[in-house]
């Protein structure tokens, strides 16, 4: 029996003509605090080592669909609608999926992936595959191709460390947010970057540059009018947009900001070892080979105080069989590729058993 939800964003499944023995198509999806990208992909074979040849037939975008963020009832009505828009993109309806993996932020918990599953179910038909992960799966599978081997750094507003054995182990350190300890994150960045302008304000601690080039940055004279504009809208993205001056600062010698970026270094390479060392990915003697995909503004390698290769250079030193590698390919594209697997998996296996 098919259970379709008849809501109006899938109208458009009432006014197209699917051929039959059409395309069979997987969704993969990233969802996160910012934005939701739905990636459509054809269940054909192609060679998962060159980015370049996947078959990638429709990408779509909406915005926030983490439910910690804006509630159930708009995190699902966000996720359907992009799961809606890339298969009417693609000329296909929910008749034509046959996998989808859905990677979302605010995924903690089994209660969270089986209240997700329902939902997800309530949508297609019976013979859909459903996948639902924490996005930072999808990350890690962006840079694996769609194996779920190695660990996953990210470090952007926010900040997570997940890691998976080969055999299906799987931990993760962080990602709880800055009050529950996310240091290394762009928000922790930047909010120690403003509580060090007010300690030198105050005469609490060292003077620093951070005072006049973050006020310089956001157009106020005092440290007094800082925080006034913190609280008038403490959103971690708006906080963590100021990782950039404080990046800079520390280029140009300052020694309050220098630190600060040392020791974001110190607890985004302590997450890793944690995963890592739980998972036992480095081998008994630690000098075992395993990837790191490194994701986020926070790591990306474009300044001379370069945040990713210092955390690198910290983890080498206990583990110098650590791989890192930066993703081709973005998150959706991962979680489209990690659904591509698992449905080829199970049909493998349910065709050897028949």
């Amino acid at each position: 029996m098919k259970r379709y939800r008849n809501g109006e964003i899938w109208d458009f499944e009432h006014e197209m003509q699917v051929a039959e023995g059409g395309k069979d198509v997987i969704l993969g999806l990233d969802g996160g605090t910012t934005s939701t990208v739905c990636i459509c992909m054809p269940i054909v074979p192609f060679s998962h080592s060159q980015p370049e040849s996947l078959p990638i037939l429709a990408r779509a975008v909406a915005g926030c669909s983490n439910h910690n963020s804006v509630g159930e009832t708009a995190a699902r009505e966000t996720l359907e609608q992009v799961m809606a828009v890339a298969l009417s993109k693609s000329g296909s309806n929910r008749s034509s999926v046959r996998a989808v993996c859905l990677a979302v932020s605010g995924v903690n918990h089994p209660t969270d992936q089986q209240r997700i599953m329902n939902w997800l179910r309530d949508i297609f038909p019976r013979h859909v595959r459903l996948y639902v992960q924490n996005d930072a799966v999808a990350a890690l599978a962006s840079g694996t191709m769609g194996k779920l081997h190695g660990c996953v750094l990210i470090a952007g507003t926010g900040t997570i460390a997940y890691g998976f054995t080969e055999d299906g182990k799987e931990a993760r350190a962080a990602g709880a947010g800055p009050i529950l300890g996310d240091w290394g994150s762009g928000y922790g960045i930047a909010a120690q970057a403003l509580t060090a302008i007010i300690k030198a304000h105050d005469g609490r601690g060292l003077n620093t540059m951070l005072a006049s080039s973050i006020l310089d940055e956001l157009g106020l004279s005092s440290a007094d009018e800082l925080i006034g504009w913190t609280y008038a809208d403490p959103s971690w993205a708006r906080i963590a947009a100021l990782v950039p001056v404080v990046v800079s600062c520390a280029e140009a010698g300052d020694e309050v900001a220098n630190k600060i970026l040392l020791d974001s270094v110190k607890e985004l390479a302590s997450s890793v070892k944690a995963v890592v060392q739980r998972l036992g990915l480095c081998s008994g003697d630690g000098k075992g080979t395993f990837p790191l995909v490194m994701v986020g503004g926070v790591l990306e390698a474009n300044r001379s105080w370069d945040i990713g290769k210092e955390v690198i250079n910290c983890l080498s030193k206990q583990f110098p069989g650590v791989f890192p590698i930066r993703p081709k390919v973005e998150p959706a594209v991962g979680a489209a590729l990690l659904a591509w697997n698992f449905f080829m998996k199970e049909s493998q296996e349910e065709n050897y058993k028949s």
